[in-house]
Parts: C-alpha cells; sequence; structure tokens
C-alpha cells in the first residue's frame, strides 16, 4: 500500500468515524474504526502504512471534532507504534495477530486519550472507565475479525512477490 493511499485512506476512515460510526452504536458501544484499520495496515502491510493511517486519520478527526489539536493523532501513534514493535516480533500467525491486539490496544489508545485529555481540559468525569471502554473494544474486535483475513487476503493478492527469474 503507498503512503499517498493509506493517507486518502486515512481521511475517508476519519470521516466515515466522525459521521457514520455514531449511527452504528450497539448496545452503548462504538468502534474505533481508525485504530482498527491502523493495526490492520500495520500488520498487512507495512508500519510506515499503519502509521500514515494513525497520523493522518488521527488530525482529521481532531480538526473536525472539538479535541485538542494531536491528541487523537498521538493516542493512535501510540498504538500503532506497540502494534509495529509486535509485528516484528510475531512472524507467525500475521493473519490473527491483530485481532487480540485491537482488544488490547482500545484499551491503551481510550486509557491514554481520557488521561491526556483530563489533564489538558480539567477533570472528567466518566465514572469506571474500563465498563466505559469494554464494550467499544469489544465492537472493535469483531471489525478486526472480518478485516484482517480480507487485508492479509489482498496484500498477498496484489503485492509483487520477487521470484527467481529463470
Amino acid at each position: 500500500m503507498s503512503l499517498t493511499l493509506a493517507a486518502v485512506g486515512a481521511v475517508v476512515a476519519a470521516i466515515l468515524q466522525l459521521t457514520i460510526v455514531p449511527y452504528l452504536g450497539i448496545a452503548g458501544a462504538y468502534p474505533d474504526l481508525l485504530l482498527v484499520l491502523a493495526v490492520i495496515a500495520t500488520f498487512a502491510w507495512s508500519t510506515e502504512a499503519g502509521m500514515t493511517l494513525a497520523f493522518v486519520g488521527g488530525l482529521m478527526i481532531d480538526l473536525l471534532a472539538p479535541r485538542p489539536i494531536g491528541l487523537t493523532a498521538f493516542t493512535l501513534l501510540l498504538s500503532t507504534g506497540i502494534a509495529a514493535v509486535l509485528g516484528r516480533v510475531i512472524q507467525r500467525g500475521r493473519v490473527l495477530a491483530p485481532i487480540p491486539l485491537v482488544f488490547v490496544l482500545s484499551f491503551v489508545t481510550d486509557l491514554t486519550f481520557l488521561t491526556l485529555f483530563a489533564a489538558l481540559r480539567g477533570k472528567l468525569d466518566v465514572g469506571d472507565p474500563i465498563q466505559l471502554i469494554l464494550p467499544g473494544a469489544i465492537y472493535s474486535t469483531g471489525i478486526a475479525v472480518v478485516l484482517s483475513p480480507l487485508a492479509t487476503i489482498l496484500n498477498r493478492r496484489f503485492t509483487e512477490r520477487e521470484r527467481v527469474a529463470w
């Protein structure tokens, strides 16, 4: 995946995150579409593609929503960086590895966001943050179950491989 395609995909994903995803809530759970796409892109294509998705998409969300500029981009870059480090360690099972990683990184992303947002804007009264984050993490993991194998299949199908020329 080229970085231009990743940046365009990030803009589209950020717009979808802010316009359509609020209507797709199930029992108060909303997925983090950018996190799912960034983690899957890191495993399926490259670290650069995942980081581009996280940074450009995070900035777009920060610009379109009333959030401090760079906060969403920072939290997504942090989680995508963790995924990139683990992606270098995990060589087998790269198709299924993003699925549990999306679940864990949903907590990392949202807890970091809540902590930094509270530090910047004052105290937030969210009650128990785990109960707040858990439904969205499960929803995001469900989306990753569908998209992770699909992204890997597309990568294998359309990426040129080095072959021996006879």
